[in-house]
């Protein structure tokens, strides 16, 4: 399917010496594809050992969410940084550079201490907010604008790939072959490896930037001031925030102190939600440029969304077991186009700048909700251990968000081939 896509892209293109400039552009994407696979499953791989970090730090639910948490802080941070950098120097530094940073990260993260791991979680976030902003940056000179939304929605979906290994293949590997500690020190070999790789294959910018350092960050202004791309971003934080935290942080200890779910196979029904997105992200990227429009495929995307968690968290019988996830996830697919739309909102020249904007919007959210999340289980249980009581009030909180997400959706515009072709005609 993807060379296949790759293929229709390329030959929208005209002109062989045109084709010949993608390639190098498509295997550097193919690479960032790759970071980004490795840096969701360092994201998402805490989701499996929240008992092993709290027992060896001495944290508390509220503890060991603020701690996960950090990573989202820094992310939010270095999206800002990520996408004026792309926009200057190309993407050749910026990406290995942000590659590297994870894989040290994930070395102080698995050397057994609490500070090392506060900083090797922050340095993760820092690291990890240049590998999407990158993809997307290389597969908007890789890929025609008419597959854009289908290449970004492939993107996500190898990174939620990523995020289904972080559940799914670590958790059996932490609870018998290896420590919680020592997989984070064998997880920063392929990091680092993969660096280096895009530091030989990635191309150059081709010119020197000009300027101050300062005016790379000019771009922004263009950005910030439009207010489709503060829509575009909260949409997008919303839709992310109960996959990212309610599920890939949570999700586990929810299916076992709330519904009594087996350790093993509550890692792999909470794993179904980052499967859904590897179905869903592309699937709905391919139906919004199919289509021609955004908007419907977004809301629809949304729906299935709150559907899907109601059944998951209050008539949790409703469903077959790892079906609703599996539903849950293919909806939050939808997150991606927003990502697209802000794109197609914004100038030619302030594409990097744009998803840089993005990514930063998303995870401000996300930074914000994940303490105050394990803040809301704490206060709701009194001290007590977690129940599916407790839980149900709290998730509150991610119904709220989509609920939000389908409001504000009406208010964007619609950015699709089929709308740009009604105004021009």
């Amino acid at each position: 399917m993807a060379m296949s896509q790759t293929g229709d892209a390329l030959r929208t293109v005209a002109g062989p010496a045109t084709h010949a400039a993608q390639w190098p552009f498509l295997m550097a994407w193919f690479l960032a594809l790759v970071f980004y696979f490795i840096q969701y499953a360092i994201r998402s791989a805490p989701s499996v050992m929240v008992p092993e970090i709290g027992a060896a730090f001495g944290l508390t639910t509220l503890g060991v969410s603020s701690l996960v948490g950090l990573y989202f802080y820094t992310y939010a941070g270095f999206a800002i940084i990520a996408g004026a950098t792309l926009d200057r120097y190309g993407a050749k530094l910026p990406l290995a550079a942000g590659t590297f940073v994870v894989a040290a990260g994930s070395v102080l993260f698995g050397l057994g201490a609490a500070s090392s791991a506060e900083v090797g979680r922050l340095l993760q976030g820092a690291g990890s907010a240049f590998a999407f902003t990158g993809a997307v940056y290389l597969a908007t000179r890789g890929f025609s604008q008419r597959w854009l939304a289908t290449a970004v929605g492939f993107t996500q979906c190898f990174g939620m790939l990523g995020g289904f290994a972080g559940q799914f293949g670590v958790g059996p590997l932490v609870h018998g072959v290896v420590s919680w500690q020592a997989f984070w020190i064998y997880a920063a070999v392929p990091t680092a490896l993969v660096a280096v790789l895009l530091l030989v294959v990635t191309p150059g910018r081709g010119e020197p930037a000009s300027g101050s350092v300062w005016s790379m960050f000019a771009p922004y202004k263009v950005v910030l001031t439009n207010p489709q791309s503060f829509l575009c971003g909260l949409v997008g934080g919303l839709l992310f925030m109960p996959t990212t935290i309610g599920d890939m942080i949570w999700g586990v200890n929810f299916l076992r102190q709330g519904l009594g779910v087996p350790a093993a196979e509550a890692v792999a029904r909470s794993s179904m939600v980052p499967l859904g997105w590897v179905i869903g992200a592309p699937l709905l990227g391919y139906l919004a440029d199919r289509i021609g429009r955004r908007k419907p495929v977004l809301v629809g995307g949304i729906v299935l969304m709150l559907l899907s968690i109601a059944a998951i968290v209050y008539l949790p019988a409703l469903l077959p077991p790892y079906v609703g996830g599996l539903l849950f996830g293919i909806g939050s697919g939808a997150a991606m186009i927003p990502y697209t739309m802000i794109k197609e909102v914004n100038p030619e020249n302030v594409k990097g700048s744009a998803a840089g904007a993005m990514n930063f919007l998303v995870f401000v959210l996300s930074a914000f909700l994940a303490p105050l999340f394990g803040l809301a289980l704490m206060r709701l249980s009194g001290g007590m251990p977690l129940t599916l009581q407790t839980y149900q009030h709290a998730d509150l909180i991610w119904v709220g968000a989509i609920v939000l997400s389908l409001v504000l959706t009406l208010f964007l515009r619609e950015t699709g081939a089929a709308a740009r072709t009604a105004t021009h005609a």
